[in-house]
């Protein structure tokens, strides 16, 4: 199945946005810059930069709190507060502008990633260079400091990317009762109970991937039990059934992201799922695409459709906007953002879009 054009699918995102209000974008910065700001139109799928909205060098990651009053950041810094670790930081948003309001030290160095729970009550943060995972409690946006921390030591077959444990991403489980870091080091899940009260995390079992597979991200459907965890190092996804009662994850299938006749590098990255969870995207580095799937909303089960062109090099984050009617890729080794039309009936993304400087983008993060 091929892509529709780019003009045949703008032109369908167009009708129901025209009225679209303009938005604050917030874009994380592996730069000394850290934090910048854009101003988004729907109705043109026009990114318009608003300067640096924040100075907090080489963020990987962003997020908001529930009601959007406070932002929180993720610092891939050597060292912070005189010690060997990466940064944890809130601002305080007001009018589009951040302010800086609190910040914490991470377990260790590599501080790549970022979650917040459901409550907004628990921050969790993942460590790619030390291998670890720190919690930390909110009390109205400030960041207290590590409530638990916990320093990982597996180990996978893929020498020169396995030889230690590599924390790189956190999550929660639909009803908040769990806590998960991917452990891309170790081809492991590592699965938490959660008290939010006390942010402690208790461990409460592990997912095992095959071996060399590199567990990345993961991310839950809508409908509450499925979840997609993206395997960087052989670009595969396995699609997990999550136990509501111990949080356990089990194998369901396996999905190549790769065509069969490309052997070259390749490093799988990043899920995006729309609210009504009838597609599921997933991003693919060094031979950089996207991958389209057709998912049944009640089973998550996944119906390959068509990769498509992520716009640059090396999509690190995308996202979908609002209306979800552009994908916005942030393409971390070409300095640019892309977007792409999306048609919401058939889920088809355009193969050509528009593309906008950033330096370094990591992570793209829309204001309501």
């Amino acid at each position: 199945m091929k892509t529709a054009s780019a003009a045949t699918l703008a032109s369908a995102a167009l009708p129901g946005i025209a009225l679209a209000r303009r938005q604050r974008v917030f874009v994380a910065s592996n730069t000394p810059d850290g934090i910048l700001a854009y101003d988004w139109d729907p109705a043109g799928a026009e990114l318009t930069p608003a300067g640096v909205a924040a100075k907090i060098s080489t963020v990987d990651w962003i997020t908001f709190s529930p009601r959007q009053e406070y932002l929180y950041a993720a610092a891939e810094v050597d060292t912070f507060n005189g010690r060997p670790t990466g940064e944890v930081a809130s601002f305080r948003v007001e009018n589009g502008a951040l302010h800086p309001y609190s910040s914490q030290n991470s377990a260790s160095t590599g501080t790549c990633h970022l979650a917040l729970d459901h409550t907004g009550s628990v921050l969790v943060s993942a460590d790619y260079g030390g291998g670890s995972v720190a919690s930390f409690r909110i009390a109205a946006g400030r960041l207290s400091p590590a409530a638990y921390t916990e320093h990982y030591l597996g180990h996978g077959p893929v020498a020169d990317r396995q030889q230690a444990a590599h924390a790189h991403f956190a999550s929660f489980s639909p009803d908040n009762r769990f806590a998960y870091i991917n452990d891309l080091g170790s081809d492991c899940i590592h699965i938490y109970s959660l008290d939010t009260a006390t942010a402690r995390l208790t461990p409460a079992g592990i997912y095992r991937a095959h071996p060399g597979a590199g567990p990345r991200t993961l991310h839950f459907h809508p409908n509450g039990h499925t979840a997609y965890s993206v395997n960087e190092i052989d670009s595969t996804v396995d699609v997990l059934e999550w136990s509501k009662m111990s949080g356990q994850l089990a194998l369901v299938k396996r999905f190549d992201l790769l065509p069969k006749d490309y052997h070259g590098p390749s490093t799988a990255c990043d899920t995006v799922i729309p609210r009504d969870g009838r597609n599921v995207y997933f991003a693919n580095r060094d031979n950089d695409f996207l991958f389209s799937f057709k998912a049944d909303p009640k089973t998550g089960s996944l119906t390959p459709m068509v990769r498509s062109s992520c716009g640059g090099k090396t999509p690190r984050n995308f996202v979908l906007d609002p209306t979800e009617r552009w994908m916005l890729v942030a393409n971390q080794d070409s300095n640019q953002i892309s977007v792409f039309a999306r048609d919401p009936e058939s889920g088809l993304l355009a193969d050509k879009g528009r593309s906008f400087r950033a330096a370094v983008p990591m992570c793209i993060l829309f204001a309501s």
